[in-house]
């Protein structure tokens, strides 16, 4: 059953040239079956390279949508067509063959599989591939060496499948899918996206407080939005000196793109006044971005002192004009009524 996976690896474009990068980068393809009973199901295909989806499948069309514009690769629009029938066929298949299984592999409906292949180059020449595959989160069984390998959690549902692959025909073609087609397909797009995968954007960096975490205590946030590539190294320093206590969050996605990380230090009130946040990144080229906590204070009071009387002003400009109409109103009354 599961061999139906392994068509997934040959959807997308290959390649020849990857002068540029030079660590390891990955390309995996992503696929998430869910059944909600034995006719209700719904498939999500997606490709990434690293961290970045380059190409996703829309279930509604049968067809395989484009993120990028070089995300097509050196495939002709044929060969494309022929990958979207293939996509199509495949899940068809995929569907109908875990349906005919559900059975034996005691699944309960609703329930879910979550697949991720895909391989890994290094200086131009394939360096690793993978092949794993998850019952509703939990890992059911994974591919090495062509060898089918059941998760030691994933009790005897996984094994069977193993067994069942043992007697799969054409090994030589899930050699050749990990072995010559994804690399071509991860060297082309690096190719193909050269542009855009090495171009650089300058992070922007702001400071805030975090909700107080007790009493005579600060939070200090610092974060750092809109850079490119993902690499990072955010912290909060005295001086020269890093602060143990900095707490990293995960690096997020913006829409465009970019990136967005944020650093944290909890600290006592008193403290707060020499601290620093310090951003490294690839775009700065070593002029590093270092905030001023009590530089963010000052402006702080700044804005405050400015907006304070700002208020205070619209405030009494509206009691006047209120004044003013409530006096004009009794004007013109004691007019209508006494028009002499």
């Amino acid at each position: 059953m599961l061999f139906l996976l392994l068509p997934l690896l040959a959807v997308l474009p290959g390649g020849e040239n990857a002068d540029g990068f030079k660590e390891p980068v990955s390309f995996r393809v992503i696929q998430i079956s869910s059944f909600y009973n034995h006719s209700w199901k719904r498939n999500l295909g997606s490709g990434w390279l690293g961290d970045l989806q380059t190409h996703t499948w829309d279930s509604n069309s049968s067809t395989i949508i484009f993120l990028w514009p070089w995300s097509r690769g050196n495939f002709s629009s044929e060969e494309w067509m022929d990958l979207d029938t293939l996509f199509r066929l495949y899940f068809i298949r995929f569907s109908e063959a875990v349906h005919r299984h559900t059975g034996d592999l005691i699944f309960e409906y609703p329930f879910e599989i979550q697949v991720t292949a895909g391989c890994e180059v290094y200086s131009g020449k394939l360096s690793g591939s993978f092949f794993r595959v998850a019952h509703q989160g939990s890992d059911f069984m994974s591919f090495q060496n062509n060898s089918c390998l059941p998760s030691p959690l994933a009790g005897n549902a996984a094994k069977r499948v193993c067994k069942v692959h043992q007697h799969q025909r054409n090994k030589d073609l899930i050699h050749h899918l990990f072995s010559d087609t994804c690399p071509r397909l991860l060297l082309g797009l690096l190719d193909a996206g050269k542009a855009h995968l090495q171009r650089q954007v300058k992070p922007e960096a702001w400071l805030s407080l975090g909700p107080s975490p007790g009493p005579g205590r600060l939070l200090l946030v610092c974060h750092v939005s809109g850079f490119y590539p993902k690499p990072v190294w955010v912290r909060w320093m005295r001086g020269e000196q890093e602060q143990p206590g900095t707490k990293q969050g995960d690096i997020l996605p913006n829409a465009d793109g970019t990136w967005y990380l944020q650093a944290t230090l909890e600290v006592a009130a008193g403290e707060a006044a020499d601290l620093s946040c310090r951003v490294k990144h690839s775009s700065l080229e070593g002029q590093d971005i270092v905030l001023y906590w009590e530089h963010h204070n000052s402006v702080g009071l700044i804005i405050l002192a400015v907006i304070v009387p700002l208020l205070l002003l619209i405030v009494c400009l509206a009691l006047w004009f209120r004044k003013c109409c409530s006096f004009n109103a009794k004007y013109m009354c004691f007019k209508s009524t006494y028009p002499w």
